[in-house]
Formats: C-alpha cells, sequence, structure tokens
C-alpha cells in the first residue's frame, strides 16, 4: 500500500486542530503516513495570539511518519492557502488526503482513503474520493459515486487536482444553462455560491473545485457511511454559521468499509437522496444566507472570528 500523504489546513482554532489530529493519531495508519501542516498566517493583530497559540500546539504533534509544517507570515486566505498546499504536495507526491482542522475522522478513515486512492488510481472518470456522507433520510449502499464534490474530507490524484478552474467568471459561464444539475435537481445552492464568490461574499475553492469537476464530466466516491463530522459550524470557521445545524446529530462510522466493485457511475437512486436532503434545507435557506451575510459584514469591518 502506498499510504498517501496527508495535508491539515489550520488557523487560530487550538482546540480543533487538537481534536482533528488526535482522531487522525486513531486511525493505524497514521503512524505509516506523512502529515503535512499548512498553517495560515493571522488576519488581523487581535488573530495573532491565537495563531501562536495554534502553533505552539502543531509543534508538539507526532505519532505519524514525518511532521512537515509551513507557517505563512502574512493571512493567506483560506481558498489561497489551501489551493497552494494542496498543488505543492499533490504535485509532488501524485496523491492527498486533504483534512482541515474543524473535522473529527473515523478510526478507519486513513485505510478508506488510501484504499479509494489505489483502486481508483487509473480511472480517470473517478476524480476524488469523499470521506462525508450527508445525513440523507435511506441506507446507502458501502460505495457510490455522484457528480458532486464534497470536501469534508476528501483525496484526490494529481490528475483530479488539475480539473480545477479557480475562475469563477469561467466557471459561471459554462454553467448557466446547467444550474439544475449543478445545484442536484435544483434543491442545492451551489449556483448561488458560485455567483457570492464571484462578488466577494465567500471565498470558496471547494465550490470551484465541484464545478471544474461537475464541467468535466467527474465522479466523486462517497462511502455509505460517513468517515468525517464537521465541528466548525459553531461560528468559529470562515464559512460555517451556528445556522447550520442539519449536521449536528451525525455519527463516525466505526466499522471499515468494504471498497468492492461497482459500476464506475452515478448513482441515481444516491442522486434523488442528496436532491432531498438539499430539497428539505431551502427551508433554512434564508436564516443560514442571513448569517452568512453578517459573518461576512462583520470580516469587511475588522470584526474579524474565523
Amino acid at each position: 500500500m502506498q499510504y498517501a500523504p496527508i495535508t491539515l489546513f489550520t488557523y487560530s482554532r487550538a482546540d480543533h486542530t487538537k481534536s482533528a489530529v488526535e482522531s487522525l493519531l486513531k486511525n493505524k495508519e497514521a503512524a505509516e503516513s506523512d502529515l503535512f501542516i499548512f498553517s495560515d498566517g493571522p488576519k488581523t493583530e487581535e488573530k495573532r495570539k491565537a495563531v501562536e497559540e495554534n502553533r505552539k500546539y502543531i509543534h508538539t504533534i507526532t505519532g505519524f511518519k514525518s511532521v512537515h509544517i509551513v507557517e505563512h507570515e502574512k493571512n493567506q486566505g483560506l481558498a489561497n492557502s489551501l489551493i497552494a498546499g494542496i498543488t505543492e504536495i499533490v504535485n509532488q507526491y501524485g496523491r492527498v488526503i486533504v483534512v482541515e482542522d474543524d473535522l473529527i475522522l473515523s478510526p478507519y478513515f486513513l485505510q478508506f482513503m488510501n484504499e479509494a486512492l489505489e483502486k481508483y488510481k487509473d480511472e480517470d472518470r473517478v476524480a476524488s474520493i469523499s470521506a462525508f456522507l450527508n445525513p440523507i433520510d435511506c441506507e446507502a449502499p458501502d460505495t457510490f459515486f455522484l457528480r458532486y464534490f464534497a470536501c469534508w474530507g476528501w483525496a484526490t490524484w494529481k490528475r483530479g487536482w488539475d480539473i480545477l478552474i479557480n475562475d469563477d467568471r469561467v466557471l459561471l459561464k459554462q454553467l448557466r444553462w446547467k444550474k439544475n444539475d449543478f445545484n442536484i435537481g435544483g434543491t442545492g445552492p451551489f449556483y448561488g455560491i458560485l455567483y457570492c464568490d464571484k462578488i466577494g461574499l465567500n471565498d470558496s475553492w471547494a465550490v470551484r473545485f465541484y464545478a471544474s469537476q461537475f464541467l468535466a464530466g467527474k465522479l466523486q466516491l462517497f462511502p455509505g457511511r460517513s468517515m468525517a463530522i464537521q465541528t466548525g459550524t459553531d461560528g468559529s470557521g470562515t464559512h460555517g454559521t451556528d445556522a447550520d445545524h442539519k449536521y449536528d446529530k451525525m455519527r463516525l462510522s466505526i466499522r471499515p468499509i468494504h471498497i468492492g466493485e461497482i459500476d464506475v457511475e452515478e448513482s441515481k437512486e444516491m442522486y434523488d437522496a442528496f436532491s432531498r436532503f438539499y430539497g428539505q434545507g431551502q427551508k433554512k435557506t434564508f436564516k443560514t444566507e442571513l448569517a452568512r451575510f453578517k459573518s461576512f459584514i462583520r470580516r469587511l469591518i475588522g470584526i474579524d472570528y474565523r
């Protein structure tokens, strides 16, 4: 088994970072995996102390095959920091596992990621692997494919990352007549998020990568049980808000996931399940988007609580 390097992106939340690292260390493959930590610089002087506290912690991390730390003096921003870090590692190693500091991972996360990366390394239509499964209303198969992208614990190869188009204008133009499919049957908010990215209301590398994969006709492999949960919707992160409650009761898979032989095509059943999930979420869209807009205004006037 070729163990993919792990990239961990972190900023100012030492408690979140510690929880993410501790969950990774519960994976037996951690001892055979290289960990690359990218620590973004403080956006404001008020954030400097929290960034320094977080950096003090990451310099104590052990238990991996190797630990490499990149500390940015100046604030790169979430998207720029992540894109640069992934590009550097995937160009060097050919594959990468991506984790952000507000994730808790299953003890079988690394096993699933590495086995899937190895199995589909030569399957051109598969662009990425997801560890996260939305709390859908039906039982999912062990693994399935969607023409979609989930960013809460994921992995890719160089050929997959090279798909990224980093220009919102280009993506919006090409998606103009495909908005319904891009929004998973018209229920998701993704075209709107991409437009907000264009005008500066958010800074989402993930929606750009999803759009790039979608336009290229690529697939992401999903697990039938979530191997990651997100803890950053407590208002402490860049995009997460306290209005995002639909993930609060999620649980990690406590069993490994078997990666068997399945057709490399989108699952109609799971597409419909995701469409129902996002359709239910539309009822709370106004409250969520209002909270995100307030978050943007606070950052705009200098009240940064990322």
